[in-house]
């Protein structure tokens, strides 16, 4: 009777000991997926704001191109006062291109799925970026030819023809819809802006404390070029 109840004391320490060791494997496991799925989730959503912040800035400057054309048009005698307003003001964005580092680890990924966990989330996500590439190609890409095209300032005719009133009106409808896109997936995830915000200043902290060792390497690097070019000028002096 000793020897059995030692048996079922034995096995039960055991039994313990096994859902100890892969319960508490099983909470790291979950911690550490929880911990990559609000990574994830905050990289997306801070590209999110990257794209509307250069929207916004392509949207200021159409608006001003859009007020300049309008005065030209209604005072044609102004065109050579003003004809090269239009392409100062594109100038503040026209070499801009949207980041895509994020984009593509988002796609090309199949983990990035098993991790985020979210078909809502995900399917947002894709619907974004799909805008973003139609964006590009259907007005950032159409202005730019159209601008730098080289007549296009060089008569009244050519600079009324560009449709700044049809290019402000595309670029407000997209701006709303990539506004709408990041709302959503805010509140699918559960995200605040204050978890926005401290993400970025995170991030921002980490990126300066490397750019600032990779200049500190750098300066080493170039101390320790010109001194060691000083001191073989100075051992051939001495001889």
């Amino acid at each position: 009777m000793s020897s059995f109840k030692q048996f079922l004391l034995s096995l039960l320490a055991t039994t313990v000991s096994i859902v100890l060791t892969f319960g508490t494997a099983a909470i790291i496991d979950y911690r550490k997926n929880q911990a990559a799925k609000r990574e994830m989730t905050m990289m997306i959503i801070s590209d999110f704001d990257n794209t509307i912040a250069l929207v916004k800035k392509i949207d200021t400057s159409l608006r001003e191109c859009r007020r300049i054309q309008h005065n030209i048009a209604c005072h044609p005698e102004f065109f050579d006062t003003l004809q090269y307003n239009i392409p100062t003001q594109m100038a503040s964005w026209i070499i801009d291109e949207f980041p895509e580092t994020t984009e593509k680890i988002f796609s090309s990924n199949i983990e990035t799925f098993n991790i985020i966990g979210d078909v809502n989330f995900v399917n947002e996500v894709s619907s974004f970026y799909m805008k973003r590439r139609k964006y590009k190609e259907l007005i950032m890409t159409e202005i730019k030819d159209e601008v730098l095209e080289e007549d296009s300032f060089e008569s009244l005719d050519s600079l009324l023809e560009i449709d700044f009133p049809q290019y402000v009106f595309l670029n407000m409808g997209n701006l709303a819809s990539f506004k709408d896109s990041r709302k959503k997936c805010m509140e699918l995830m559960n995200v605040s802006e204050e978890d926005i915000a401290a993400f970025n200043r995170e991030r921002k902290t980490k990126h300066d404390k490397s750019r600032t060792k990779a200049q500190i390497d750098k300066a080493l690097e170039e101390y320790m070029k010109y001194e060691e070019a000083l001191e073989q000028a100075r051992e051939k002096l001495k001889k």
